[in-house]
């Protein structure tokens, strides 16, 4: 008989058929074949039949008595077990493509998030390439089960766009275990809260650069992550090994809105602790909404302090010159100040767009 060690992609049967081809040329059958190699029938049968792998240990007995390398027995096995395996994960991925269907795949392939391919199947692969995860079921077990709570501990079951808003959060997680950040600590977050705040009020072009490396240093990592249009989510904060994860999104493009968003997340962090996950502008099962609004205040309350808001409301305010110069004098962001003076009617929509404009991360 004329061996191959001949790779075939289409098919490839189980060496077992081949073994059962040289017992036939051989003239041999399955009980003196075993006698001979020292392995129970039964072991040689289950090869025959399929059932049971080649050994390494088996490869060198049944070279003895073939006379076929041992390592054409195990180069064998090996492409037939993963012909096996490939032939289980297009399974996998087949069962996967509904679910796949529910994802903004078209705008994640936009925003270069999963590579440019054609098929239905090899987006469903590069999907769950994305999320780390071998089938869909796994996904549902991780962000609608709960099933690994340290990791993440709320359901998006419930929510309005799940399938959006686990992409945007599994994208931040990527982009935050592409920085370095040393311990947390509390202490050094806290030291650092001025210069996050002159940071907002001066707002240099760079600024995002410059707030994430303030905040590194205090063991934070923050992150910006583009908004999805099927996720309406302006912040996160969670935990991921002991360090805490600060995501922003562009949703509402205003730089008033950022600010008071990126403070409200510094309030989770250091108010409430690593069991839990905060998400903005989402519903979700087990919101704690009084710990919402603790954060709400810190963020209120850091933007413009108690004296700072009796300031503004002794100010006299006759033009943008007056506008500018109140909100140097409280180190804050005009963006912020024109905001709250429009909201009271005390000035007109005109200033509102000096100071209000979208964010510029890069």
């Amino acid at each position: 008989m004329n061996i191959k060690n001949e790779y075939i992609p289409s098919i490839i049967f189980p060496p077992g058929e081949t073994l059962k081809e040289k017992l036939e040329e051989m003239n041999m059958g399955p009980k003196e074949f075993a006698l001979r190699t020292g392995k129970p029938e039964k072991t040689i049968i289950a090869v025959l039949q399929g059932s049971s792998a080649i050994t390494a240990d088996m490869s060198v007995l049944f070279e003895q008595v073939t006379l076929i390398p041992a390592h054409y027995w195990l180069n064998h096995q090996r492409h037939y077990d993963e012909f096996v395996a490939k032939g289980k994960r297009k399974k996998i991925i087949q069962q996967s493509v509904q679910w796949a269907k529910q994802f903004p795949l078209a705008e994640m392939i936009k925003k270069q998030w999963l590579p440019q391919v054609s098929t239905v199947q090899d987006k469903t692969a590069a999907l769950l390439n994305f999320f780390g995860f071998s089938s869909h079921t796994a996904w549902k077990k991780y962000y609608f089960k709960q099933q690994l709570k340290v990791a993440f501990s709320i359901s998006l079951e419930k929510t309005n766009e799940p399938y959006a808003i686990s992409v945007w959060l599994r994208k931040g997680d990527l982009q935050a275990a592409q920085l370095n950040a040393g311990p947390y600590s509390n202490k050094k977050l806290k030291e650092a809260l001025p210069s996050l705040k002159q940071l907002m009020a001066s707002q240099s072009h760079n600024f995002f650069q410059h707030l994430q490396a303030i905040c590194l240093s205090a063991g934070v990592k923050v992150v910006h992550t583009p908004a999805i249009k099927k996720a309406p989510i302006a912040g996160a904060t969670r935990w991921i090994n002991d360090t805490p994860i600060i995501q922003l999104s562009s949703h509402y493009k205003r730089n008033d809105h950022f600010w008071h968003t990126f403070f409200h997340e510094i309030g989770h962090v250091l108010l409430h602790g690593k069991k839990a996950i905060f998400l903005e502008e989402v519903a979700y099962a087990n919101k704690d909404q009084n710990k919402e609004k603790e954060a709400d205040v810190f963020a209120h309350k850091y933007i413009l302090t108690a004296a700072d808001e009796e300031a503004v409301k002794a100010a006299i305010l006759k033009d943008k010159k007056d506008i500018a110069h109140l909100a140097k004098q409280l180190n804050t962001s005009p963006a912020i100040l024109v905001a709250k003076l429009h909201q009271e009617k005390r000035i007109n929509a005109s200033w509102v767009k000096e100071w209000i404009h979208p964010i510029v991360f890069e």
